[in-house]
């Protein structure tokens, strides 16, 4: 049983939503004719019927009590906006040209997180079509598209999305979608769509007219908590694994990024996420391709990416917020909000060895303890990066990491996560410098609710040190600000900056001991005084690379003591990247006593052992 309208072709669909609070549901049908079609309800809520002369782009609401019209919770359309009829998509016109698609490996992604709207003038799903051979030409090979769900209006970063089947109209709806993901697989590319899990937005949202998908047990930071665990909670649970499956089935998407799943709730004695990822590994064997789960979360949790057998939910992969705290911090300085808790070249070098900083240690921030030990860990499991829409977003000007730092830490940046044993990803421009910035903005068409995101996202800037006058999210200004300079990837440092990440993403590719992520063959250790970072990795094959990272604002002189002679490979400080010129010698022999430029790393590959 599928929720929603389920189009079966020669103008027959059914229609099934789950109402268990309710007696009398009827669809009333209201283009393109007027009529009403009765529902029958079975035992555990769910009312459905078949139609006939029901064609696709057919519009209707379901009727509650006989009086009042509501969208459908499960809408795969909604054409005209959050509030208006829901639409009959017909998901077998599309004519797909991938059926031998076999998808990228995990362990092999490079990911590239973007936003529709303002990736491209145009902001829609066939605007990023023209611009996919440039990204897989530069070494992306899996997009992370933020959430389409259907929002408020035609600005937002997909977030307030309250239709979690309906792909956004603006940017271009289901066909467009579509018609993306079919042109990116045949550029070589997989596609991982974020989906939100954890709440609705504020606006629009009527499913508490059908039945309890929110519960008073919890609370999360956007309002009351989806029921994953108390009563009902079956339908609700059902709800969003029928919607993870839909995406994965519809539309060809390789992979589902999973936001928040800190605020998914669920006590019971099967949780909701590992329900979810038998459910699609059950999909992934019927398809013959492996579909992908990747968790947001703020726990540190590995039970998260545990395999099941192991009392794990058996999600693939997680972010790793640690890697880009530290990361950040270590570069910028910066101490406000959840930065206080780092700000070490110690703890780089742990999220370099571990994954985590926080492994069951104090957190002043959270004033607990926190984060669990992840050594038995493979690093495909872990994304890592230096920037994403939330750490440029939720600072009040939006600030990019290039208008933070300067041009050498910005390439010691691309080092960092580069040569990481973990899968990498880039935001939209990280990968030539882009400076436009990226900021929160929204449409919301109730006048109050935008004025309490508006304060509400002051008090959250508040964690951010940022000086500047507050640009209002709701100004259509926000979001054209926003918009990539495309263009520039081309010209001067943005064009050494895109080579430098190529080069990066060419060495992490063919040279096996970059490509493997076994986490249990690297050494990463600190000079704290110096801010020096020692990264040494190695294959079972032997192959070694040893790579400096100096996060000192001025040259530093050490002694390295790698064993062997090592041959250079790269230096961010070499002319050839615009920096000053390299002072590290083209040979490294053990206990030789070298100078590193400020903010630059210089990579060495094995030649011969000590003997």
């Amino acid at each position: 049983m599928k929720i929603g309208a389920n189009y079966l072709g020669n103008n027959r669909c059914e229609f099934t939503v789950w109402a268990p609070a309710h007696e009398d549901l009827a669809v009333q049908i209201v283009s393109p004719e007027n009529r009403v079609l009765p529902m029958q309800k079975d035992e555990r809520g769910y009312f459905s019927t078949m139609a006939e002369n029901i064609e696709p782009g057919t519009l209707y609401y379901y009727k509650i009590a006989g009086e009042k019209d509501f969208p459908d919770p499960a809408s795969h359309s909604q054409p005209k906006d959050v509030h208006g009829a829901s639409e009959v998509v017909d998901h077998t016109k599309m004519n797909w040209t991938d059926p031998q698609w076999s998808g990228i490996p995990l362990e092999e992604m490079i990911m590239y997180e973007l936003h529709v709207g303002t990736f491209t003038p145009a902001g829609t799903f066939l605007a990023i079509i023209p611009r996919l051979s440039e990204l897989r030409e530069f070494g992306v090979n899996a997009i992370e598209i933020m959430p389409v769900a259907q929002f408020p209006g035609d600005r937002n970063w997909g977030y307030d999305g309250v239709y979690p089947f309906a792909v956004q109209n603006s940017y271009g709806g289901s066909e467009g979608l579509k018609k993306l993901v079919d042109a990116a697989h045949k550029e070589g590319l997989s596609i991982i769509l974020d989906v939100v899990y954890n709440h609705f937005g504020p606006e629009g949202n009527y499913t508490s007219q059908f039945g309890p998908y929110f519960t008073e047990s919890y609370r999360t930071p956007w309002g009351r908590a989806i029921n994953f665990d108390d009563i009902y909670s079956f339908g609700v649970r059902e709800f969003f694994i029928q919607n993870a499956l839909y995406w994965l089935e519809n539309y060809h998407i390789d992979a589902l990024r999973l936001d928040a799943i800190n605020a998914i709730y669920d006590i019971g004695a099967k949780h909701f996420l590992q329900e979810l990822a038998d459910r699609v590994n059950e999909l992934s064997m019927r398809v013959g391709r492996k579909l992908y789960l990747i968790a947001e979360s703020d726990l540190n949790d590995v039970r998260v990416i545990r395999e099941k057998e192991l009392g794990g939910y058996g999600i693939d992969a997680q972010w790793s917020d640690d890697f880009h705290h530290a990361l950040h911090t270590v570069l910028t300085g910066e101490q406000g909000g959840s930065y206080q808790d780092y700000g070490s070249c110690e703890q780089l070098a742990k999220a370099f060895k571990e994954g985590f900083v926080y492994t069951w240690n104090y957190s002043q921030y959270r004033q607990r303890y926190y984060g669990s030990d992840p050594g038995d860990r493979s690093g495909n499991q872990f994304v890592i990066f230096a920037q994403n829409h939330d750490q440029i977003g939720n600072r009040m000007l939006g600030e990019r990491l290039s208008n933070l730092v300067d041009f050498e830490a910005v390439k010691l940046t691309a080092g960092a996560v580069f040569l990481s044993p973990y899968i990498p990803m880039l935001f939209m421009g990280e990968e030539y410098g882009e400076d436009s910035p990226f900021l929160y903005f929204i449409s919301h068409t109730d006048a109050d609710l935008v004025e309490a995101v508006r304060q509400g996202r002051k008090r959250d800037f508040s964690d951010f040190y940022s000086e500047g006058e507050f640009i209002d999210i709701f100004s259509k200004d926000a979001f054209d600000r926003s918009k990539l300079k495309w263009e520039k990837r081309q010209e001067g440092k943005h064009k050494v900056l895109l080579e430098l990440h190529q080069h990066l993403i060419q060495l992490r590719r063919t040279m096996p001991v970059l490509k493997n992520l076994d986490k249990q063959n690297i050494e990463a250790s600190a000079v704290e005084e110096d801010k020096l970072i020692f990264l040494r990795r190695r294959d079972s094959m032997g192959s070694q690379i040893f790579c400096i990272m100096n996060f000192n604002q001025k040259d530093v002189t050490c002694q390295t003591s790698p064993g062997g002679i090592w041959r250079k490979i790269l230096d961010s400080a070499d002319t050839k990247w615009m920096g000053a010129g390299s002072k590290m010698p083209e040979k490294l022999i053990h206990e030789q006593e070298v100078t590193i430029c400020p903010q630059s790393f210089a990579l060495y590959e094995l030649e011969t052992l000590a003997q």
